[in-house]
């Protein structure tokens, strides 16, 4: 697939019905276009199997309700939309994207607790989302843009709004060359890029931010599994901006980015060592078990 992604052959699964793709619209006084009263998943399916399935329609559902609202289907209901959305467009080998929203009604203002919720499934081919990365290391730039406090905003949910502050700061990466941009938090902390955890190396140890002001992300949380029954300690910590310097070797996780070697932030350079390597190479077998 190729082209606008509002123009393709295909179905995508909508409110429980398959719809030819380009007739799978909303209307301009859709709520979450205005407030951003939407929340989404990105999964990825390998030979048939989506990794984590089960785990992404769990929290979509959660994050649906820290922003207050209930999505109106089921965990098995969305596993089955997603399933149709695959067979219907004869794809093993995908990126999955649910989303849920809520609707045009009777509200249009901030309060929108009489519109109604709707689901969509939509699924396509995806290669890799850092390119070459995967093999020489992504360069990323320092973001001026800050991850927000829990207090200002629900950090544990796939919400929309929550993506403003990673385009801005992706885009202004990509102006300067670079694949992604690392965040901190609104402490100063390390946070992670605009839309994947980070992990960096040292002395055979591996750290990682404490993911308390922003997306737990179920592949960083798999990773880090792995490490650990690998035998490796794992660091989930404050890391400050000066201990980029120390750092030997890093890596981004996420369901698009699965496992990507990053050779670069800012100033600072990292090797694609033999951790990164290995872990990268285990996250790929285990996806196609």
């Amino acid at each position: 697939m190729a082209g606008a992604y509002d123009d393709r052959d295909g179905k995508i699964w909508m409110d429980g019905q398959l719809v030819e793709w380009r007739d799978a619209k909303v209307h301009v006084l859709t709520h979450a276009m205005h407030y951003a009263s939407s929340v989404f998943e990105g999964e990825r399916c390998y030979s048939g199997k989506i990794f984590k399935s089960r785990e992404h329609s769990e929290r979509l559902i959660k994050s649906a309700q820290l922003i207050d609202f209930e999505i109106p289907y089921s965990v098995d209901e969305i596993e089955a939309a997603k399933q149709a959305a695959l067979d219907a467009n004869g794809l093993k080998d995908a990126y999955v994207r649910p989303l849920a929203w809520r609707g045009s009604g009777e509200d249009m203002g901030v309060a929108a607790a009489r519109n109604p919720v709707h689901l969509a499934v939509a699924v396509w081919e995806w290669g890799n989302y850092y390119g070459d990365a995967k093999m020489k290391g992504a360069k990323l730039d320092i973001a001026k843009w800050k991850r927000p406090s829990p207090e200002t905003a629900p950090s544990q949910a796939k919400a929309a709004g929550l993506y403003m502050i990673a385009t801005m700061s992706k885009h202004a990466a990509e102006a300067k060359g670079c694949s992604d941009a690392m965040m901190f938090d609104y402490r100063g902390y390390v946070a992670e890029a605009t839309g994947a955890n980070i992990f960096f190396v040292k002395d055979g140890e591996i750290h990682t931010p404490k993911a308390d002001a922003f997306l737990n992300g179920i592949t960083r949380q798999t990773v880090i599994g792995m490490l650990r029954d690998k035998g490796l300690t794992v660091n989930e910590r404050v890391i400050m901006p000066e201990e980029l310097e120390g750092f030997e070797q890093c890596w981004l996780t996420g369901t698009a980015a699965e496992v990507t070697p990053v050779g670069q932030i800012g100033d600072y350079n990292f090797e694609v060592g033999a951790i990164t390597r290995e872990i990268s190479a285990d996250y790929e077998k285990l996806v196609r078990a």
